[in-house]
Order: C-alpha cells, then structure tokens, then sequence
C-alpha cells in the first residue's frame, strides 16, 4: 500500500521516489543553519560578538550554496526549499533574538515588537522572493535582501561592542535600526543584485584600487568596513527611488 504522507506523483512515479539529496550544496545551506542556530546559543550566553559574527559567516555561506549548486549543476526543488528555511533561522529568528538579548529587552513590550516586526519581516520577505522569483528582473531585488538586514543588524551589535558599548547605552537606536531592517525588506524599495556582474569581463583600473582599499579596510576593522557597507546598501535603494521619484515628477508635468 502507498504511504498517505508522499505526494501523489511519488507514489505512481519509481524515478522521484528514488531520488536522493544532492549533498555539496545542501552541506553549505547546513553550514549556514548552523552558524544561524550557534548566534542564538551565543546570544544565550551573553556572547553577543560571537553571535554577530556567526551571523556574518551563514551570510558568506548562503551565498556560497546557490552559486556551487549552479557551478556543479545540482540545483534542485529540495536545495531552494531548504535553503529558505535556512535563510529563516540565519537572518530571521537569529538577528532578531540577538538584538532582543543585546539591547531590546530593557525596552519591555517595545522592544519585543522591535524584534518580531523583524522576523515578520524576514518571513514576508522569503516568502515574496520564492513566489515571484520567476517574474522579478534578476538585477534588482524587491526589497533588502534578508541576509542583507541580518548584517545590518549584526554588524551594528558588533561595531558597538568593539567600540565598548553595551546594549543598555543606546537601547531606542538599537530598536529604530531593527525596525528599520525589518520594514525595508518588505517595501517595494529595488536593491541593485550585483547578479549582472561579469567577472570575465575587463574593468578599468580604478575599480581594482578600489578593490584593494576595500580589502586593505576589511583586514584594518572588519566589523566597521562591513556595517558602513550595509548601511550604504541599505540607504541606496531609497536614494535611487528618490532619484527616479524626482525624475518622473518633470516629465509629468510635460
């Protein structure tokens, strides 16, 4: 007899019952659960920069497994799922419990509605990106990217640690920016993908300076170089959405 619990094209088709999980870029989705799940454990504790930082690490590892998967062509229905999942736990639930643990929680009810308007946030936004992920122009996102807001987030509890800043100093900042994040990645704000970038092709010579500043940067104050890169991100969607705002208004009135 057929197991009720598999879908009706498993039970009558041999194939899609016999086909297993493709297993390198499923082992890089994992690897970024884990470091999502290690920032709450982390948060916990009271480790709040080892959290910030296990958030930074799932966000080069979730962009590590899309790529390997297209590169070994191994994509797969069960990899895009999981990986939304994964996504969830890494720069939904963890920022959000982070911050909450780092500074919200002296805020009361504020702070845990800061907190949640984030993970509702980040669940929205998945939950829109896997729907219209066929329809939407490849070179913009509609709305920041979830790992995106995680950094933002993170990065701003890892730039005030280093700087010898505890949550309780700035606790409304702390709110404003996780409200902020939260929000933005349900706007219909677009944020450039950088998918369109070809690096056969040749750039001149400014772009492979400004390259090396930027590692030069990375290896002087990481946690500064990748939360001031993540704010400017974050701000120039609404720039770029001004700009054509301002632009659209004269030919209108032509």
């Amino acid at each position: 007899m057929p197991d009720p619990k598999l879908p009706r094209k498993a039970i009558f088709n041999p194939e899609l019952r016999r086909k297993g999980i493709y297993i390198l870029p499923n082992l890089f989705t994992t690897a970024a659960l884990f470091f999502g799940f290690f920032a709450i454990v982390m948060a916990m504790q009271g480790s709040f920069e080892r959290a910030a930082m296990a958030i930074f690490i799932a966000m080069v590892l979730d962009g590590l497994d899309g790529r390997v998967a297209r590169l070994t062509r191994t994509q797969s229905a069960f990899g895009a799922e999981y990986d939304s999942l994964s996504d969830m736990v890494s720069f939904g639930a963890a920022p959000s419990l982070v911050m909450y643990e780092w500074a919200l929680k002296d805020l009361g009810r504020l702070g845990w509605v800061a907190a949640f308007i984030y993970c509702a946030g980040a669940a929205l936004r998945l939950a829109r990106f896997n729907t219209t992920l066929e329809v939407m122009d490849k070179r913009y996102f509609q709305g920041l990217p979830s790992p995106a807001a995680a950094a933002l987030v993170a990065g701003f509890i890892w730039v005030a640690i280093d700087s010898g800043f505890s949550g309780s100093d700035f606790p409304l900042l702390a709110a404003c920016i996780t409200i902020f994040a939260g929000v933005t990645m349900v706007t219909n704000v677009r944020f450039y993908s950088f998918k369109d970038i070809n690096l056969r092709k040749s750039v001149p010579f400014m772009v492979v300076a400004a390259i090396a500043l930027a590692f030069a940067l990375m290896a002087l104050k990481p946690e500064i170089t990748l939360f001031g890169f993540f704010v400017l991100y974050a701000l120039s969607g609404y720039v770029q959405a001004t700009i054509r705002m301002v632009r659209r208004k004269p030919n209108a009135a032509s």
